[in-house]
């Protein structure tokens, strides 16, 4: 076989989707359970493919492979890899950006609802024996509310169509995109300070680089309404914790439905799973039996792609084509 492919580490049941990939790519499949940079060195140093869910690929691990051309990652976020550092080296990065928009849109909307209608403190109730709708006053009419999406790529534009169908009106803060866009999918674009200001619901899909990390802090928990819900599917460092523990006790706004968090998994002691008002998923947002064979199918193909001599279809780092040492001629 002419190429070595190590997957950095993984928790699926099966990998069998990735190796039909790679199978016909004719490529030494290789299957690790890394959780540190030296472990990933091991592993990987003369890989020439990576598939990566979890494992941190630092610019410490990048300078010690040998042979790496592509690392491909699971999902839409690259934030476990130095992307400075692989284009430097002239490695290929990609991702999978659309194996789940109707998952994430799904979900982000399910926690919407249920905050909105305060499903899960109801049900909590009824099943204590206590049959009184009071307990949750005040529920608010969602039809002519606004939904404030921070971030406007495919997922929000998604998920704009389905609130928008409930007759909320949407607006979004997003630098990167034209009018164009906006007008297609009947949404305002304002500044972040004027999206809290305004919303009654704010979903967050931010990608987390360092200028989003913590980019709703305190600050922005201040301009919003008392009566408004967050709700998070992207990545949890995108919200500052403290920041947001502080304004839900302090009863700053209503409530939160966070399918991510600062860390992952959640510490017992995080003052989050003490909050009624709050309601929080195990990063699952993603996930459908379709979405997870795409996803596994789809970061295999980009290794493929680019050890046949093509670049992925879904390349991260652009600038790599202008490396002398990128592995594509």
């Amino acid at each position: 076989m002419k190429y070595k492919v190590v997957i950095t580490d993984y928790e699926f049941s099966t990998l069998a989707p990735e190796e039909k990939v790679l199978e016909l790519a004719d490529v030494a499949f290789i299957k690790a359970q890394c959780t540190t940079e030296d472990e990933v060195i091991e592993a990987c140093r003369d890989a020439d493919g990576i598939l990566n869910q979890y494992a941190p690929i630092t610019r410490k691990v990048i300078e010690n492979l040998e042979n790496c051309k592509v690392i491909s990652r699971y999902g839409v976020g690259v934030n476990t890899i130095d992307l400075e550092a692989a284009t430097e080296k002239g490695i290929i990065v990609a991702n999978v950006t659309d194996y789940c928009m109707d998952e994430v849109s799904d979900h982000a909307f399910s926690l919407l609802l249920a905050c909105a209608r305060k499903v899960p403190q109801l049900n909590k109730a009824v099943k204590a024996k206590n049959w009184d709708y009071k307990i949750a006053v005040p529920i608010f009419r969602l039809r002519g509310r606004t939904l404030g999406l921070v971030g406007f790529g495919k997922i929000p534009q998604t998920l704009a169509r389905k609130a928008q169908a409930f007759g909320l009106k949407v607006i979004a803060a997003d630098p990167f995109v034209s009018n164009e866009i906006a007008e297609k999918y009947e949404t305002e674009i304002v500044e972040l300070e004027e999206l809290c200001r305004r919303s009654d619901f704010i979903s967050v899909h931010a990608p987390l680089v360092e200028n989003t990390r913590g980019m709703i802090s305190e600050k922005e928990f201040k301009l919003m309404k008392k009566e408004a819900f967050i709700i998070n599917t992207a990545r949890g460092p995108v919200i500052d914790e403290k920041a947001l523990i502080a304004a839900l006790q302090n009863e700053e706004i209503a409530g939160a439905g966070l399918d991510v968090v600062e860390t992952e998994p959640i510490s017992t002691e995080n003052p989050l799973l003490e909050l009624e008002q709050v309601i929080i998923n195990p990063h699952v947002s993603w996930y459908s039996e379709e979405s997870q064979d795409e996803l596994k199918r789809k970061t295999a193909q980009n290794v493929a792609d680019v050890l046949s001599g093509s670049f992925p279809q879904y390349l991260v780092n652009e600038k790599v084509k202008e490396k002398e040492t990128v592995f594509i001629k």
